[in-house]
C-alpha cells in the first residue's frame, strides 16, 4: 500500500485480475481452495515484478498462476491416487448471471470439469488457456515452458480428447430448470416411476465423501440402480436449488446443514450425470458466492 494514496500499481493490477486468476486455477484444479493458494502464491510473485519490464499485466499474472497451478496440478493428482471412493471437483456457489456467459458457465461445469480431469497437466492448461480464456499461442507457450508449434499440437489433441468427452449441452437454461424441478418433486415424493422417467438409461451417480461421510465407493451406473440409491434420501431431509458451477443445482439439507451438494449432467432433457459432494472439506464454498469471469 502506498499511504493515503491508495492502493500501489502492483495491488491494484492484482485486484483487477484476481476473479480472472482464480477461475483459470480453478478450472485447471477443480479445487477452490488449492486455487486460492495458487492466488496467495500469484501475488507473492507479482509483488516482487519490477512493473516497468511488463508489457502485459493480464497475461503476466495468467502466465504465474498458470505456472503455479501447473505445479500444484501435478500434486494434486498424487493426492488423488489415494482419495477414498469418486473424487469430485468442489462445488462453487455462483451469481446467476454466470449462467448468461454460457461458455463461462460450460467451463466452470461439474461435467465440464470432469472432463479436464481425463488430460495430462499440460493439455489442461494449453486447452484452458486458449478454448476457456482465448490466450494467443505464444502467451501460451510462455505459461507451459513449450514452444509455440508445440502448444498448437497440444491445443489440438485436447480439443479432439474434450469434443469426444463433453457435454452435449442441447438444453437451455429454462428446460435445465424444469428437468431439475421434476428430479426434485420425484425425490421429494419417492415416486419411482416419476425418477425412473426424468433420468437415462445409462445414467451414472458419482458420490464423493472423501472417507469422511457414508458414499458409493465406485459409479452406480443405470437408471434402476440410481433410482433405488436415491430413494434412500431420507424424508426428514430438505431439498433447495442452488446455481453450483454455473448451474441449476440441489442442496441437501439435514437439521438445517448442509450435508451434499448435488450437481446434474442433462442432456436431451434426461438426467446423464449426478455428482453428489458430501465431503464436508469441499462444501466451504457453498457459503457465500464465489466470483468468476473470463
Amino acid at each position: 500500500m502506498s499511504g493515503h494514496d491508495g492502493p500501489d500499481p502492483a495491488t491494484e493490477a492484482f485486484v483487477a485480475h484476481r476473479n480472472l486468476l482464480f477461475t483459470v486455477a480453478y478450472e485447471m484444479l477443480g479445487s477452490a481452495a488449492d486455487a486460492e493458494d495458487v492466488l496467495q502464491e500469484t501475488w507473492l510473485r507479482w509483488a516482487g515484478v519490477d512493473l516497468a519490464t511488463v508489457r502485459d499485466q493480464r497475461a503476466y499474472l495468467v502466465r504465474i498462476a498458470t505456472r503455479q497451478a501447473l505445479g500444484r496440478l501435478r500434486a494434486l493428482g498424487r493426492r488423488k491416487e489415494s482419495y477414498v471412493g469418486p473424487w469430485l471437483p468442489e462445488p462453487l456457489l455462483t451469481a446467476p448471471d454466470v449462467a448468461e456467459d454460457v461458455e463461462l458457465a460450460d467451463s466452470v461445469s461439474m461435467a465440464m470439469l470432469l472432463v479436464l480431469e481425463t488430460l495430462q497437466p499440460t493439455e489442461r492448461a494449453v486447452f484452458v488457456l486458449r478454448e476457456v480464456f482465448d490466450l494467443d499461442y505464444d502467451e501460451i507457450a510462455e505459461a507451459v515452458d513449450k514452444n509455440p508449434a508445440a502448444v498448437r499440437q497440444i491445443a489440438h489433441r485436447a480439443r479432439s480428447h474434450v469434443a469426444a468427452r463433453r457435454p452435449r449441452g442441447t438444453g437451455s437454461p429454462a428446460e435445465h430448470r424444469a428437468a431439475l424441478q421434476a428430479f426434485q418433486r420425484a425425490v421429494q415424493t419417492g415416486e419411482l416411476q416419476s425418477l425412473l422417467d426424468i433420468l437415462a438409461p445409462e445414467v451414472v451417480l458419482l458420490t464423493d465423501g472423501g472417507g469422511i461421510k457414508q458414499a458409493a465407493l465406485a459409479p452406480v451406473i443405470g437408471a434402476g440402480m440410481v433410482a433405488q440409491v436415491l430413494s434412500r434420501i431420507t424424508s426428514t431431509a430438505s431439498l433447495r436449488p442452488a446455481q453450483v458451477n454455473g448451474h441449476p443445482a440441489l442442496t441437501v439439507h439435514l437439521d438445517g446443514e448442509l450435508d451434499t451438494v448435488v450437481a446434474v449432467r442433462i442432456d436431451d432433457g434426461l438426467i446423464t450425470g449426478l455428482y453428489a459432494v458430501r465431503n464436508p472439506e469441499k462444501l466451504s464454498h457453498m457459503e457465500r458466492e464465489t466470483p468468476v469471469s473470463r
